[in-house]
């Protein structure tokens, strides 16, 4: 049995007895994956034993030896191994799946081997090795669409076939062939047009949508601001009656930012289906929201500021798998009563206005028109961008609302085009907590009898009772315990703030009971539109001196 060996992506493998050249040297000068190899599909010498009478080498050895030729192996950060070629994009590949290595291994192999097959188990045996290799290696960021650079560049995936990206940078962008960080693919994504630059990127696609200018500008920042991978996002959410084009306006979106073959998708049934979609998806968009459970509602909380799933992986009994994400999530609603407390604190609302007849278009038309305005739209979106990440450094503000870098980057906005989406969006933000709660009848309840009393304190046992519904009826989610109803207060505490209405539970009775208290006081309502925004005095928020190169940006920016 031949025992050199040689030293193939960190790790050494017997010379194929059939090849004893051995294949070239791994990424010297980037040569072809087969330069001084024979053809591919020619026939190769030996039958079952080699021409010096040796064992033939497995096919799972083969196997092993035709991927370590042509890719490199890593573990991603949560713990899955990846194959990325090494002349091709700098796309990771999962090792087993459709789209994974195992199936062109099994091409490859048929092709190279005159025809014959690799059977399942040496596939089974060739992928356990290779998932060794990777393990050898620390583990390593792979990103899905978007992704950043240490010294700050944004990294947007074209998906395409070539592996193209586009690299944005203070002030400008560019499309290079090459990612400089490492992508990951799945069913879910498809390609984007590659942008062009354009002064009325922006107005055209204002002009597809049926809503005000404020919201639009709100829309638009949220849209830039949806590439930046290392900030919480709040949830975009359409609203508006029936025919206003809730659904339509959010595809677009997403299919703007991450584009899918289903952009929209229905409202996830449990935790773990939720967690299968946004493994797949940088954005996505839950249409027609009506009632949000509160599963879901907490789920949507922590995709929103970074969530992790913990899961038992496949075919074992004591190994887990951790699915780690934050996501850019959009959402149509009719009304904004269904959203809980804390979720209400991490939208965005934009209302649509509703479509007048002789306006309407048809879904053919309006597609059209999208897919003719999307590579300038792209264009325009990313120059806000590359806009933004020019000021933001030197953006303060001078109180910290919720989505605190979110509230930075549309400062940033604000400061490169001139707009007001910080103070529209506080304030929007306000009303939409006043909704949600007027939704919640027990909220609604306690907000009542502090606005008659002044000031109330009790245990939640005693809140409970003094709020009991008369006839004994009470709604579905009435809390049915002391327990529960001091909960309750407590999730609702952002929004009676909102409204003037504070909540302290730090108390104790005197008596021998020591019983938790509630404190419920009415104040001022905080005014949000000014609570981050210094006025008149705005020079602790921004730069005295305008951005460089404002004028670059096309007219509508400014």
């Amino acid at each position: 049995m031949n025992t050199d060996i040689q030293h193939v992506n960190g790790h050494p493998r017997p010379i194929d007895p059939t090849d004893p050249a051995g294949p070239p040297p791994v990424n010297t000068d980037r040569p072809g994956v087969n330069a001084g190899r024979p053809t591919v599909n020619a026939r190769r010498s030996g039958g079952k034993s080699g021409e010096d009478g040796g064992k033939k080498p497995s096919a799972a050895t083969r196997l092993v030896g035709l991927a370590r030729e042509r890719y490199t192996f890593v573990m991603s950060t949560d713990a899955r191994p990846y194959a990325v070629a090494i002349d091709g994009p700098n796309l990771a590949l999962p090792l087993r799946g459709k789209t994974g290595v195992r199936q062109r291994l099994a091409r490859l192999y048929a092709d190279t081997f005159d025809g014959d097959v690799a059977s399942q188990s040496a596939l089974a045996d060739a992928m356990t090795v290779l998932e060794g290799i990777a393990e050898d290696y620390d583990p390593v960021p792979v990103h899905l669409r978007v992704g950043s650079v240490p010294d700050g560049r944004i990294v947007v995936d074209l998906g395409t076939a070539d592996g193209r990206a586009v690299v944005v940078s203070a002030g400008r962008w560019e499309v290079v062939d090459r990612s400089p960080v490492l992508f990951r693919r799945s069913g879910a994504m498809a390609p984007m047009p590659v942008p062009f630059r354009t002064p009325d990127g922006l107005a055209r696609f204002h002009g597809l949508l049926n809503m005000d200018e404020g919201a639009f500008r709100q829309m638009a920042a949220w849209m830039a601001a949806a590439w930046l991978p290392d900030i919480p996002h709040p949830i975009l959410t359409c609203k508006g009656e029936q025919g206003t084009g809730k659904s339509k306006t959010a595809q677009m979106v997403i299919n703007l930012i991450d584009p899918s073959p289903a952009a929209k998708r229905s409202q996830p049934r449990d935790e773990k289906a939720w967690s299968r979609q946004a493994f797949t998806s940088w954005a996505l968009c839950l249409d027609n929201i009506s009632t949000i459970p509160r599963w879901l509602s907490d789920t949507l909380c922590k995709a929103v500021t970074g969530d992790g799933v913990v899961d038992r992986a496949l075919f074992t009994d004591d190994d887990v798998v951790v699915l780690s994400f934050r996501r850019v999530l959009a959402m149509t609603t009719i009304d904004a009563g269904a959203l809980a407390g804390d979720l209400a604190e991490r939208v965005l609302m934009v209302e649509l206005q509703l479509i007048d007849g002789n306006r309407r278009r048809s879904e053919e038309e309006l597609d059209a028109a999208f897919a003719e305005a999307r590579p300038a739209v792209l264009g325009a979106l990313l120059d806000l961008l590359a806009g933004v990440l020019e000021v933001l450094p030197s953006v303060r503000l001078d109180s910290m609302p919720r989505m605190a870098d979110f509230a930075r980057v549309l400062a940033a906005v604000d400061q490169v085009t001139g707009w007001q989406t910080l103070p529209d969006y506080l304030a929007a933000s306000s009303n939409v907590a006043s909704d949600a709660l007027e939704g919640d009848p027990f909220g609604s309840a306690v907000a009542a009898l502090v606005e008659q009393a002044g000031t109330w304190t009790g245990t939640a046992a005693q809140l409970l009772e003094q709020l009991q519904q008369s006839g004994g009826v009470r709604p579905l989610d009435w809390p049915k315990d002391a327990t529960r109803a001091g909960g309750k207060v407590k999730r609702l505490a952002p929004l009676l703030r909102s409204i003037g209405i504070t909540v302290n539970d730090t108390q104790r009775s005197r008596d021998r009971h020591r019983s938790k208290l509630l404190i419920l006081t009415r104040t001022d309502p905080e005014d949000t539109s000014a609570s981050a925004l210094s006025e008149p005095d705005q020079a602790s928020l921004w730069p005295e001196e305008p951005p460089p190169n404002l004028d670059d940006f096309p007219p509508e920016l400014h």
